[in-house]
This record gives C-alpha cells, structure tokens and sequence, in this order.
C-alpha cells in the first residue's frame, strides 16, 4: 500500500462546457446578489437621513448679551461658537477665525473683562454677558491706548492676529500682568502672530502699562 497523500492543490478537472478564463456563472449571480444588497441598503440609509433631516430642526435657543455696550437678543443654534454668532449674526467680522480650535488666539475676545477664545464659547451660556471686541475699544476716532501703540510701534505685519493681539493685550493688562517683558511674552503666550512681530507686540503692551 502507498503511503502518499493525495495532492489537493490540484484543481478538479473543469466539465466539458466550462472555461477556466474567467468567472463561473455561480459566481457571476452571487456577486450581482451582493452588490445589489449594497445598493439598497445604502438607498436606505440615506433616504433616513434625509428625513431625519428634514423632520429634525436642531435646538435652539434666545440669548441676550450685551455687545460693546448694546443689549442684543438674538436666536442662535445651541452649537453656535461666540465668535460664529459675532461675525456672522452681528456683522462684527473683526474678531478673526484662525484655527477654530482655540489654538492661535486670532478670535480673543473680553467677556466680563475676561480673556477668551470666541471660538471656544457657547453663544448660548453667555445669557446676561458683557462682550468687548476690537470694535468696541476706540472711542469714536479715538484710538485705544493700546491700539495706538501698535500703530506707533509697528506691532503688525499682515494684521491677521492683531485683533486678537490687541485684545488679549487689554486683558493681559486690566490682570497686571507685566511687570516684565518675560511675563508679558507669558500671558500673551496664547497668541499667535505668523508673521514673528513678538517683540513689537510686546513693546506696544509694556508701553501702555506704563502710561495707565
């Protein structure tokens, strides 16, 4: 008796009509089969979330706020970001939208005399704020302080981040931080200026401290 194994690498011989060339009619109709599942389970899916959308209002809610010394009352998506409902509810475009991810400070704005990212911010948990933006700082032709310093001190380049700079100077200001250039470059560490005006900015900040 032989003591080999049969060699089932070996494929079965192919009936007399069938070809080895390409795919077997079994084949053919399993595949149609499954893709034609896909195609109608994907139909399916989007047809619910299309009416899921369309019967699916997102929340919302009224918040007033006072904005550079206006009471606005306005009706915002729960998810609206402070900065989203300044620049596109308000039509106060000069709070800038860097990153969107609190990570550059182009968008700083002063809420009850704090620093923050507006980008950060839930419109909605603001009920009853005192917003300040780059707006509400210069007194009629009247520059801020801080404001003309960056002007007299060639702080800015392409001018991007300065209001958001400039913002976050005040505030590093009204919270005494700058006692020294280091501690200036600290707390205004946050802020980002692409174009490397560091050491202005800094020198526009100290300068205004000293003059308060």
């Amino acid at each position: 008796m032989s003591s080999e194994l049969p060699d089932y690498s070996v494929s079965p011989p192919t009936g007399a009509g069938e070809s080895t060339s390409g795919p077997s009619r079994r084949t053919v109709i399993a595949t149609g089969v499954a893709v034609g599942g896909v195609v109608v389970a994907g139909g399916s899916f989007l047809a619910g979330a299309e009416e899921a959308t369309a019967t699916g209002a997102a929340p919302s809610s009224r918040v007033s706020l006072a904005v550079n010394g206006t009471r606005r009352t306005v009706t915002v998506d729960n998810r609206t970001s402070l900065l989203d409902l300044l620049r596109e509810h308000l039509d106060l475009t000069g709070s800038k939208k860097g990153c969107n991810a609190g990570a550059c400070g182009a968008c700083t704005v002063l809420v009850d005399g704090q620093r923050v990212n507006s980008c950060l911010t839930l419109a909605v948990r603001l009920e009853g704020a005192e917003v300040t933006t780059i707006e509400g700082l210069a007194q009629g032709d009247e520059l801020h302080p801080l404001q003309q310093a960056f002007v007299d001190e060639d702080a800015f380049q392409c001018g991007y981040c300065t209001p958001g700079q400039i913002m976050s100077g005040v505030g590093c200001i009204q919270e005494g931080h700058t006692d020294s250039p280091e501690e200036i470059r600290e707390y205004m560490s946050g802020n980002v200026c692409r174009c490397g005006c560091y050491v202005k900015i800094v020198r526009a900040v100290e300068q205004t401290a000293a003059r308060k």
